[in-house]
């Protein structure tokens, strides 16, 4: 369907050829905004310059306004632990993939391809962190972002299926560009557990990216969830689109501890 043409500004008086600019520039930017343009247009006729200068700096405030609220609402439906970013983020103690890294992290070229990561390593390495920070830069980018513990997700979804509500929680978890799920692999998941985790994340096979912190290697997973074949499953998947990031080092927590 072909867009309506803007509306013609009358020519109520003569006008200098940058007032008039000026004018049509302000219209144009109202074609995203809930607005009458036809009355609109009336009043830019009459308006004087510095009338113009007020109505375009506010069009150029709006959306602005609107992409702040937006990325606020996104940040908040999120559910961030915490508020990390990747300024200052310590990167000699990971080894990334020889042919992709940081630069592909931070422009979250793996979001656009619907590619997973995998933050492996021991406890306390900054696996987490570096699970948030891209997190909270894509919401910061208007990507749609949710963050969970493994034991969180899974008390989630037995709480829902405990109230018949499983098809709308699994169809929420689904409208995000970006599934973190933090901590997988800390304690082990008996068989319906499985089940309710597998459906969370099956789903998002080359449709959303899916984060995995954990400090259990694969051939670990299959104990972690309790049954080997949805396990190999969720491995398959993760390989054949994703990238492991492998952390070495001590725990930050541990050096850095008041107790030693």
């Amino acid at each position: 369907m072909s867009r309506r043409p803007d509306p013609r500004i009358p020519e109520i008086r003569r006008r200098r050829a940058g007032t008039i600019a000026k004018s049509e520039r302000v219209m144009a930017m109202s074609r995203h905004l809930t607005l009458t343009r036809g009355v609109l247009a009336d009043h830019l006729a009459q308006a004087t310059p510095a009338q113009l200068d007020f109505i375009e700096s506010w069009f150029e405030a709006e959306p602005a306004s609107r992409e702040q609220s937006k990325r606020a609402r996104l940040l908040k439906a999120a559910g961030f632990p915490n508020a990390k970013g990747l300024d200052g983020y310590d990167w000699s103690d990971l080894r990334m993939p020889p042919d992709w890294g940081r630069v592909q992290l931070e422009s979250l070229e793996f979001v656009g391809k619907s590619e997973d990561l995998v933050p492996y390593g021991p406890v306390g390495t900054g696996k987490s962190h570096l699970a948030v920070a891209p997190g909270r830069l894509a919401c910061m980018n208007a990507m749609p972002v949710r963050f969970f513990t493994a034991s969180g997700l899974l008390m989630r979804l037995r709480r829902a299926k405990q109230e018949n509500r499983l098809d709308g929680e699994l169809a929420a978890i689904g409208k995000a560009r970006l599934l973190i799920i933090d901590e997988f692999g800390h304690m082990p998941v008996d068989e319906e557990g499985s089940r309710l985790l597998f459906q969370a994340v099956s789903d998002s096979y080359e449709t959303r990216s899916i984060i995995y912190t954990t400090n259990i290697e694969f051939s670990g997973w299959g104990r972690v969830l309790g049954d080997k074949n949805m396990a190999a499953a969720l491995i398959d998947r993760t390989v054949h689109h994703g990238r492991m990031i492998r952390f070495e080092g001590e725990s930050y927590r541990r050096t850095h501890a008041l107790m030693q």
